[in-house]
């Protein structure tokens, strides 16, 4: 999934003298109100228009703000204990700084919903884990032929020093009255781990892939320790369909067709990735755009026959921020490609193919 901007990360500084952090927060709150321009009764709104998604979003921005303003007195508590003058006051300004920037933000990523919510439609988010309509995960009676989530299949992808091994575990897990094949997706760099997650798929008659949550691990290392061993830092992103209002989504459609938008998760301020299909045949050569920064050998080994499928996944909590993926037929995704930046994190090693023996080394 698409790695998500940490709301907290951005907002790790410390922050300004108490009184002008009080009117810097009243200063944020007054601009968040006066630039949305919205209805003076948001709740009132929610329950009597149907424009669900878009009321969703408005919710979600107000408890953002809400947020920003419980960490602007944390921020400040903590400049208090500072003994030292001019110490404190560059706490407090960095404090009332922090305020405005995270009101912005706040903004920034509801106008995102908003127009996420444009491409989904205004209903209600009620994606369908009704138990009858799935399979077995170690038997489905019709696999996706893009996600082939078979146990035992295993992908190595690399960007740069990074390397991110992903294996389909012998393990099931159950959710919602739902058998979720479980897959462990660790990345590394420099040999030590930095992030190992546990995602949990469930299987659809139609071939849907359904994304049933994730249990995320981030680790650091810091020197000095002996021995150095990664330490957890975070579980930020982690999730799981039917607990706490969370809900899944859709990683795979079984029939995807361009131009479709889907969410993949629902974990309000959490994780909401979403995807819009953006080619089922391509083959490199005959889209500039789509060709930008795939590696022509691996295209060309892949989908010489015009049949691979290119989605575009984004999440409103990261405004701004695209991933282009590319899936084969029997193999799944082979590249993501970040257009922003240009990186690209691509398949060197696979098991369930007779293809991956040939995959080209970046």
């Amino acid at each position: 999934m698409l790695i998500e901007g940490n709301t907290k990360t951005k907002l790790a500084r410390f922050g300004v003298m108490a009184a002008l952090a009080a009117l810097a927060l009243t200063l944020a709150t007054t601009a968040y109100a006066g630039k949305k321009a919205k209805s003076a009764a948001p709740l009132a709104a929610a329950a009597t228009s149907a424009q669900f998604c878009s009321n969703v979003a408005d919710l979600q921005e107000q408890a953002c703000v809400l947020e920003a303003r419980d960490d602007n007195a944390r921020d400040r508590a903590i400049c208090l204990n500072i003994s030292n003058a001019s110490e404190r006051a560059a706490c407090n300004a960095d404090a009332a700084a922090l305020l405005r920037d995270t009101t912005l933000f706040c903004d920034e990523v509801d106008d995102e919903r908003e127009d996420l919510c444009g491409l989904i439609g205004e209903g209600r988010y009620e994606p369908d884990f009704d138990p009858a309509h799935y399979d077995d995960p170690r038997n489905p009676s019709n696999p996706n032929p893009y996600l082939p989530l078979a146990v035992g299949n295993h992908w190595t992808f690399v960007e740069g020093a990074e390397v991110v091994d992903i294996t389909v575990l012998n393990a099931t897990k159950a959710i919602d009255g739902i058998d979720c094949i479980v897959m462990r997706d660790v990345v590394s760099v420099a040999g030590e781990v930095v992030e190992d997650t546990d995602d949990w798929f469930g299987f659809r008659k139609d071939a849907s892939v359904m994304y049933c949550g994730e249990e995320v691990k981030d680790y650091e290392t810091f020197p000095g320790d002996d021995p150095i061993r990664p330490e957890l830092v975070s579980r930020d992103g982690s999730f799981k369909q039917g607990r706490d209002g969370d809900k899944g989504g859709i990683v795979m459609l079984g029939s995807p067709r361009v131009g479709v938008t889907y969410r993949q998760e629902f974990s309000a301020g959490n994780a909401e990735d979403a995807a819009t299909v953006l080619s089922t045949t391509y083959r490199y050569g005959q889209s500039a755009t789509l060709d930008r920064f795939v590696p022509p050998a691996l295209a060309g080994l892949l989908c010489s026959a015009g049949d691979c499928l290119v989605t575009r996944e984004f999440s409103p909590r990261a405004p701004g921020v695209v991933e282009v993926k590319y899936f084969a037929r029997g193999i799944g995704q082979f590249l993501a490609t970040t257009p922003e930046s240009g990186k690209s994190v691509e398949l060197i090693e696979c098991n369930m193919d007779a293809r991956c023996a040939s995959l080209p080394q970046p």
